[in-house]
């Protein structure tokens, strides 16, 4: 349960992430303070699903709900500009989807879908690199008890080089095929993840977060100072 409500928030709950979150019971999980709002939203998906791109690719964001006449629209922030809208200021909108025919360096950042009753979905971080390696990783958290696969592959030569994948900074196992599996992933694999291909160099580094089957709680507040329970993730974004 969130505490610490001492100024109006906005906390989206959507359930299990492998089931529909409308057919979560939201009276299990109530929230002690009548000004946040407790509502269903949106998930935004990126295909191909990685968060890390080479210069140059192709990527499509797409806000999937069930209610499609929320007006669903994407936004970001980068390094230069903060909360742009997908179609005004960059790529290409298409109903609740959006498209970057040829993403840059500069169109890293964070991505979200926002409705126009003022609800959001989770965020997504994208890196684009213009180096020779990326390592793709899982977009959206992944569920305890899963199998995770992660690919270390450069841009111009085949994806079956072997790599070394490291966690946090630490060597953890080297490859001959250029994917590592992570099986039955649990809490303690929580953390950032990068690759190295000898002679081609190394990858950015992705977050990969693991969580709960129970519920998901992301709080995008106008404070900083709120907790939810141990099997909750919380995400918080200062706007």
């Amino acid at each position: 349960m969130l505490t610490d409500m001492t100024r109006l928030g906005l906390c989206l709950y959507i359930g299990s992430l492998k089931n529909d979150s409308r057919n979560a019971d939201t009276a299990k999980h109530p929230f002690n303070n009548g000004n946040v709002i407790l509502t269903l939203t949106a998930r935004l998906t990126v295909s191909p699903s990685s968060s890390q791109f080479f210069k140059d690719d192709f990527v499509s964001l797409s806000c999937e709900e069930d209610d499609s006449s929320a007006g669903w629209t994407l936004r970001r922030n980068t390094s230069k500009e903060t909360k742009t809208q997908c179609g005004a200021e960059w790529g290409k909108s298409t109903g609740n989807s959006c498209s970057i025919s040829y993403i840059l360096t500069e169109d890293s950042g964070v991505y979200w879908c926002e409705s126009r009753e003022g609800p959001i979905s989770n965020m997504v971080n994208l890196t684009v690199t213009g180096g020779s390696v990326i390592l793709q990783s899982p977009v959206l958290p992944v569920m305890e008890g899963d199998d995770v696969t992660l690919l270390c592959k450069t841009k111009t030569t085949p994806s079956n080089l072997p790599a070394a994948f490291y966690k946090d900074g630490s060597l953890i196992r080297k490859q001959p095929t250029g994917h590592m599996t992570i099986q039955h992933v649990s809490r303690s694999d929580e953390g950032l993840y990068k690759c190295d291909i000898s002679g081609h160099g190394e990858s950015p580094s992705s977050w990969i977060t693991v969580t709960g089957d129970t519920l998901t709680c992301l709080c995008f507040c106008s404070f900083q100072h709120s907790q939810c329970d141990d099997n909750l993730m919380t995400v918080f974004a200062l706007f």
